[in-house]
């Protein structure tokens, strides 16, 4: 059997690997998926929490993720964009729809108590080496699109288009998604006629999705800032130009941009996360590092925030007398922009869900954070492709209950303590995907 061609029939398919050939009904469809994940998903899963990779270095990952595709009978190419995988299938007239999920854990060792808790190492792209677990649900998102490829290959005759499964590295690194479009995702691919994706979130209780017709998540970029100095004795503080001090000042007048620059209806966020200067206690060294995350919700306010940093780093080094060619430099890194749904697809698809999971089962999505995705550059504006982002609950209720009667607190995504119920998550996520496809690209 050659990999990489489709095979006779979605029921031969189905036969191959397990599943049970469905119709669109919504009971036999969750049914379906509860069936693959006792067969099937939840030793996947255990296998991406077990062995998470870093952001840029998801080189496992990304090939079993592969030869999961594969099985389903589906064209897939590796290496877009670095790790990335790309998954096709053609199945008749309709539109390109496109299923993103992310793949990259994060440099922090897991501490959850879970039986199947990552003890991974990893050298990272700076060549320090780090824990590495999965705590932001990464592992949910891969093995969900698995289970959502493997039902939609079994019900072929419930829809007609083309499907693209784009397995993304490093979004934690905001980076991922755009490698692959400059690989020429769409170009090579095809431009989707509309996106999706979805994030298992700690914050819902499972059973429960949420989205919004807006904006889904903040714009975030890291801001390095450099601030001279001339070195001296600690003792002797006037012979030099204190970068401790310049910089001291950059951070306390950089909170005047959200208060005094940005209306106070307008969020907007300015951390400066990390200060490193100097090597002993009366040494006055000649440098400071300034590390910031930068989050608005507008790309105006965004870039008005970042004019405003410069501005303020490189005059505070001017008036404590620092010459032209010492000013403090800032430099953008990672960013990514305000990830938004297109309303009209978001207004649909809510619909969808409703009728899927009930009135109950669905919650209008609120901006509690500024949390941010880089699924932002598969759908800007100027890409013109239609994106919608959902979220899936991820904590069951009685966690949320115990956490009230004053039990431990839920744990918060990019925390070591992060955990979230797989079967739940993965199984919601699966039927929602296969919903909004089934929607989006009907049978003729």
């Amino acid at each position: 059997m050659l990999l990489g061609k489709y095979w006779a029939s979605a029921a031969s398919v189905a036969v191959l690997w397990g599943a049970v050939p469905v119709s669109a009904d919504t009971g036999e469809i969750a049914a379906a998926v509860e069936q693959d994940y006792a067969n099937h998903l939840e030793a996947l899963f255990v296998h991406f929490h077990e062995n998470p990779e870093l952001s840029f270095l998801e080189t496992n990952t990304a090939r079993r993720m592969a030869a999961e595709l594969r099985s389903t009978g589906m064209e897939v190419t590796e290496n877009v964009g670095g790790t990335g995988v790309v998954g096709m299938v053609r199945n008749g007239p309709g539109p390109l729809v496109m299923l993103r999920a992310d793949m990259d854990g994060l440099p922090l060792p897991e501490k959850s108590g879970l039986p199947y808790a990552s003890s991974a190492v990893q050298v990272a792209q700076d060549g320090a080496e780090y824990p590495v677990m999965h705590a932001c649900g990464h592992d949910v998102h891969i093995t969900s699109m698995v289970g959502t490829a493997r039902q939609l290959m079994a019900m072929k005759d419930q829809w007609s288009g083309t499907l693209m499964f784009v397995v993304q590295p490093a979004e934690e690194r905001v980076g991922g998604a755009e490698l692959m479009l400059k690989d020429g995702l769409y170009e090579r691919f095809g431009k989707p006629d509309y996106a999706l994706a979805f994030h298992v979130d700690a914050d819902i209780p499972t059973g429960k999705v949420s989205g919004s017709e807006g904006i889904v998540g903040s714009s975030a970029d890291s801001v390095d800032i450099v601030v001279p100095g001339i070195g001296a004795h600690g003792a002797s503080p006037h012979q030099g130009r204190d970068p401790v001090y310049i910089g001291a000042q950059i951070v306390t007048a950089l909170q005047s941009i959200d208060s005094r620059e940005i209306g106070p209806l307008t969020p907007v966020v300015v951390t400066v996360g990390a200060f490193h200067s100097g090597t002993k206690h009366n040494i006055i060294s000649d440098e400071a590092r300034l590390q910031l995350t930068v989050r608005a919700n507008d790309e105006e306010i965004r870039a008005q925030t970042h004019a405003a940093i410069e501005r303020i780093a490189v005059n505070i080094g001017r008036a404590h007398g620092l010459p032209e060619d010492l000013l403090p430099r800032v430099t953008r890194t990672e960013g990514t922009p305000v990830t938004a749904n297109d309303s009209a697809l978001a207004r649909r698809l809510n619909a969808v869900m409703i009728d899927a999971f009930g009135e109950d089962g669905f919650e209008p999505a609120v901006q509690t954070g500024m949390g941010a995705e880089d699924f932002a550059y598969f759908v800007t504006k100027e890409q013109g492709v239609p994106g919608y982002y959902f979220a899936v609950g991820g904590t069951p209720p009685e966690d949320f209950e115990a956490a009230a009667n004053g039990g431990p607190p839920v744990p918060s995504h990019h925390s070591p303590l992060f955990k979230i119920a797989p079967k739940e998550s993965v199984t919601l996520g699966t039927q929602a995907m296969i919903a909004a496809v089934l929607d989006l690209a009907p049978a003729p």
